[in-house]
């Protein structure tokens, strides 16, 4: 019998509107979670959620509490719709989510963190400017070569930072480095290259320098060991103790998102339902890309987490007669 995981988004699928529909469905979140969010970090989270502007829910102090928080809204909606993983594992800022999801975290501890990332990001972009690209049709083996040509035509870092399904990969570094391999990356044959509008560099050796104060963050904290299994993108490997899950989210500033391998470790494992919880699609579409026989399902709105849960509530009938 398949399993299945909940995977959690991160930066990227932030949207103005995102949360609504499930803020209108359970009233009691708009208290519980949202106007206590507004009240740790002292700004006005809920209202950029629901009406933006886009431009200021795209800054990363903002954004990453916002797709986090709504991540755990959706999934304490699947929860209290009697739908449970089998597994968890997280996109990038999504760990943060997947870990709450597992017991490692609290989730207004968790708010508090991605707070925190999201500032000290912010911060190395001011005084370092960089970037992301997205290339399509080369594989990471095509762009590591590509990579240190465009380091050394320009003099500044860029390194594969997110290997997303078979056919795309993401690199992040200083502006002209990012810019220079998407020129050496289009002549090499690339479907198509394009930069992401993503406000900075993230997953690559420019980030090392605030690790050290994102660890002492996460040392002041209690975590716990995980009491529903967890997989890390950043080793695509399962996280067994609250050690192993506090290296995993420092590591991420300048660790590559292994989500390919991760979605495969998952796969091999018995995981044949990915349920994306939180905001957007592009998780789940990396998921039905990379396998393609698997059931994705979405909770970016309503009608989507309905046939989830629909689906899975049923498969969870099943195995329990089954059992």
């Amino acid at each position: 019998m398949s399993t299945t995981a909940f995977v959690f988004p991160g930066q990227g699928s932030q949207r103005i509107g995102m949360g609504r529909e499930l803020m209108e469905r359970r009233t009691e979140f708009l208290e519980s979670h949202y106007r206590v969010a507004d009240e740790i970090l002292g700004i006005p989270l809920t209202e950029l959620c629901l009406r933006g502007p886009a431009e200021e829910l795209r800054a990363m102090p903002v954004t990453q509490p916002a797709v986090f928080l709504t991540s755990v809204v959706a999934h304490e909606t699947l929860r209290g719709r009697g739908v449970e993983p089998d597994v968890v594992a997280g996109h990038s800022l999504g760990e943060f989510a997947a870990m709450v999801a597992a017991g490692v975290l609290d989730w207004t501890d968790g708010l508090r963190l991605v707070r925190l990332r999201g500032e000290l990001m912010d911060s190395v972009h001011r005084e370092t400017p960089g970037s992301m690209g997205a290339v399509i049709g080369l594989v990471p083996a095509d762009l590591e070569g590509l990579c240190a040509r465009a380091a050394a035509d320009t003099g500044e870092v860029v390194e594969i930072a997110n290997h997303n399904d078979h056919r795309q990969v993401v690199v992040s570094g200083r502006t002209g480095g990012v810019a220079r391999l998407l020129e050496l990356a289009d002549e090499a044959g690339a479907e198509r290259v394009l930069t992401l509008a993503v406000g900075g560099a993230a997953h690559c050796s420019l980030l090392s320098g605030i690790e050290e104060e994102f660890g002492r963050a996460l040392e002041a904290l209690d975590l716990r060991d995980p009491v529903v299994p967890v997989v890390s993108a950043v080793t695509a490997a399962p996280v067994r103790t609250a050690h192993e899950a506090a290296d995993c989210l420092r590591r991420q500033f300048t660790s590559r998102v292994r989500w390919v391998d991760t979605v495969l470790a998952l796969a091999d494992s018995g995981v044949g339902d990915f349920v994306e919880v939180g905001p957007g699609k592009a998780l789940s579409k990396l998921c039905g890309r990379i396998r393609p026989e698997a059931a994705v399902y979405r909770t970016n709105d309503a009608e989507q987490l309905d046939r989830a849960v629909a689906a899975l509530g049923a498969v969870t009938a099943q195995g329990a007669g089954a059992r």
